[in-house]
């Protein structure tokens, strides 16, 4: 078997321009107001090569196509996905070199949905739906998404408060005037899913249509035990004033999940579990646990549900102003218990119980966290943005500005138990066992942020070969948190009664925290020829306390204190763009560095905590997409990360002060080749570098992640002009490797192994 881990100690169209007011008069007297390009539904054509080159990016603060957009931005089209037969996030975005869920969790706090890395930083926060921040730690469906679009490098002046290494934005499905309809039906080994998209315009009212996407899928993951991811969903979207200048579109989301969450897999026996420890020394010669055991019980389940109301309104009041209004409600609730576990030997009993240390049959795991989650995200938001063309000196301007308003609310109820489960076999585990019981107990954690926002984007072309552009972002935000708890306890995170008797639910924390922040961007791009471009790109953002999770803290090593200033992140980034053969396919080369400042650290004189750590992530990442031949399309990408802690202790393994989850190289490729006669062949890999854990404690726990390849193959045949059938095989090798491992290096998820899916698509 190919080594999985091992231990190592040190080592919008183009718009005429606006010269002058008697200009513009004559222009609107002459040209009738033009409506906005929108995204038309999805059609698969059998046999034809779909798209994989986006032109733009959905979000009218990027008044540039991406040929001219100075800065590295990844879109991966539903063409692409859907031919993998993505339908998660997490899926799609391997399409997305180095981007992937790398952390398990921390110790028994296990990691759910999209819990994203890029570029050296945990991203899960910085994920938006059409421009809007979308809140929760759950995973998100593909099949209301016509595109994802990646923005590495601070997104701070184009979102507001983010991650500093980058965004995630989802671009919706929405009705237009065309008719149009398609299905799919994919099966395989306990697996199923339907879909179905179907737009019409309403005839009886001009300029008005409909759309309807529904999803509906019963997926027992391959090769573990008990672990479900069952869901079902409904998106529609209703145009009104299609092909005038004045449009308005309602749409609605509906998503329920109904899944039993995976706490992952021991790493007993696997490559690095081979550290001396004294407490148990015959783990070094330790069996390898089967991939496919579940510790968790018959009563660990995940029900999560999710609905999101935007209404959007669109008006030309000339060919090159627009204005656009989005007001957005959107609310989910997540609400599991998750059974996990550590192997530790330093607890009391010891997590690895070991009646007789010679007979491993005999060895168990205490089920010792079990993990409650009941967390409702909520967010009201009304955004107002336009976009104009403007002549001035000459000179032609690009402008995009806005005002942004937001209300986003977490909930956090706390749940008690009593009793335990009883210990599982570490190779035979049961999950159907008794002896614990739970409720909530009143207890809860509120916290909100409020921002009031207002932007202002500019590109400034000087002539046909230069542009200048630049961006500000000027926002309050005010975050307000509050803790009930149960007094009483031990240890550092018992909270005093203060004469109440022990279980009294008391005011733990009342905490807020108001501020400004101010985040720019600027760059500068040459275009040497009509189909390239040469660009250098500075930016920032900014995450302040509670930022990432409503939460505040009076505790001096935690980043959440209001005492603290925001976390800082600068990127610096240089690179090129081209479009070559009839610019069909997109080449793209950049270099970066970026730098995250203001981390606490602790000061090992005075021993206080100060905001003197500072971080750092360079590379190379190279892209292409699009199509080499008319019948031949691929999309690939490649990075070259280089991470350090600059200033501060380290929170790796070694002395290497890298980052952690963050593979040094990555690379991935997608490529399809239509035969003619209705035949499509296809396939792609990716790679994954070496990676390694966070550091702590734990004893005798593997500490790097391997490196792995995986490769996916695809064939697919048009039976008729409607009927499609495709055949997906994923990690054809059957490679064995590690796709997730938590903090401690106690638990992992397994990679995929080997399977089969088989997929009728229909157009109608």
């Amino acid at each position: 078997m190919t080594d999985l881990i091992r231990s190592r100690r040190h080592g919008a169209r183009r718009m005429p321009v606006i010269t002058s007011t008697a200009t513009a008069t004559l222009l609107a007297m002459a040209v009738p107001a033009v409506a906005n390009e929108t995204t038309l539904p999805t059609v698969t054509v059998s046999g034809a090569q779909p798209e994989y080159k986006a032109e733009r990016v959905a979000s009218p603060k990027f008044t540039e196509p991406l040929l001219n957009t100075t800065q590295t931005v990844s879109v991966i089209t539903d063409a692409l996905f859907k031919e993998q037969g993505a339908s998660t996030l997490s899926e799609a975005l391997r399409n997305s070199a180095g981007v992937s869920t790398f952390f398990l969790g921390e110790n028994g706090n296990t990691n759910t949905g999209d819990a994203i890395y890029m570029r050296g930083f945990d991203s899960a926060s910085s994920i938006y739906v059409d421009g809007v921040r979308d809140l929760g730690s759950v995973s998100r469906d593909t099949f209301n998404i016509s595109q994802i679009e990646v923005t590495k490098g601070p997104a701070g002046t184009d979102y507001g408060r983010s991650a500093p290494t980058g965004a995630i934005n989802l671009a919706t499905k929405r009705a237009a005037l065309d008719d149009a309809s398609s299905a799919s039906l994919t099966g395989g080994e306990d697996y199923l899913r339907a879909t179905a998209d179907l737009n019409r315009a309403i005839t009886a009212v001009e300029g008005t249509a409909l759309r309807v996407n529904v999803m509906g899928q019963k997926d027992g993951v391959p090769a573990r035990d008990q672990v479900e991811n069952d869901r079902w969903g409904v998106a529609t979207s209703l145009a009104y004033g299609l092909g005038s200048p004045t449009r308005a579109y309602l749409d609605y989301l509906h998503v329920e999940q109904n899944n039993v969450p995976d706490g992952g897999v021991s790493t007993v026996g696997l490559p690095g579990y081979s550290t001396p420890d004294p407490a148990r020394p015959f783990l070094n010669d330790a069996g390898r646990v089967d991939p496919t055991n579940f510790y968790g019980t018959r009563a660990d389940y995940e029900d999560v549900r999710t609905d999101m109301v935007t209404l959007t309104v669109e008006r030309d009041f000339s060919p090159t102003m627009t204005l656009r209004n989005t007001t957005r409600w959107g609310k989910t609730r997540q609400d599991y218990l998750l059974t996990a576990f550590m192997a530790s030997s330093t607890s009391t009993p010891p997590n690895l119980l070991t009646p007789n240390p010679a007979d491993p049959s005999s060895w168990t795991l205490a089920r010792s966290n079990p993990t409650f989650k009941n967390q409702t995200n909520e967010i009201l938001t009304n955004q107002t943005n336009l976009n104009a063309t403007l002549a001035t000196g000459g000179f032609t301007h690009e402008i995009s500005a806005g005002i942004e308003l937001t209300r986003e609310k977490q909930r956090n109820l706390t749940t008690i138990r009593s009793g335990n489960w009883p210990a599982a076999n570490l190779y035979d585990p049961d999950p159907n066992v008794s002896g614990m019981s739970w409720a909530p107990n009143g207890a809860h954690a509120d916290g909100e942020t409020r921002t009031a926002a207002a932007y202002l984007f500019d590109t400034l072309k000087l002539n046909e070969q230069w542009q200048i552009n630049g961006g500000v972002r000027f926002e309050r935000y005010r975050t307000e948190y509050l803790n009930v708890a149960a007094c009483g306890g031990t240890g550092n995170s018992a909270i005093p009664c203060n004469g109440a008797p022990s279980g009294t639910l008391v005011t733990a924390t009342d905490l807020d925290d108001a501020d400004n922040l101010f985040n720019w961007k600027l760059g500068v791009l040459y275009k040497p020829a009509p189909n390239g471009s040469i660009y250098a790109n500075y930016a920032t953002s900014q995450q302040p306390p509670g930022g990432a999770n409503f939460a505040l803290s009076s505790n001096a090593n935690n980043a959440g204190n209001p005492d603290y200033k925001p976390q800082q992140a600068r990127t610096a980034e240089i690179g090129t763009k081209w479009e070559v053969l009839d610019r069909q396919l997109a080449l793209s080369a950049a270099l970066y560095r970026t730098e995250v400042r203001n981390e606490v650290e602790q000061d090992p004189v005075d021993q206080q905590y100060h905001q003197t750590g500072k971080k750092r992530v360079q590379g190379i990442e190279l892209g292409v997409v699009g199509q080499i031949t008319r019948n031949w399309g691929i999309s690939a990408g490649f990075t070259v990360m280089d991470t350090k802690v600059v200033s501060g202790a380290g929170v790796g393994n070694d002395d290497s002060r890298e980052l952690n989850y963050t593979p040094k190289t990555a690379f991935t490729a997608w490529t399809t080749y239509n035969l003619g006669h209705g035949v499509t062949l296809g396939g792609g890999g990716r790679y994954v570098g070496e990676l390694q854990r966070g550091k702590d404690g734990a004893i005798g726990t593997p500490r790097y992640v391997e490196s792995y390849w995986v490769f996916d193959g695809m064939a697919s045949y048009a039976v008729s002009k409607n009927v499609e059938v495709q055949l997906n095989v994923y990690n054809l090798l059957d490679e064995e490797y590690v796709a997730a491992i938590n903090k401690s290096g106690y638990r992992y998820t397994p990679g995929t192994p080997r399977s089969v899916r088989l997929t009728a698509n229909f157009t109608f």
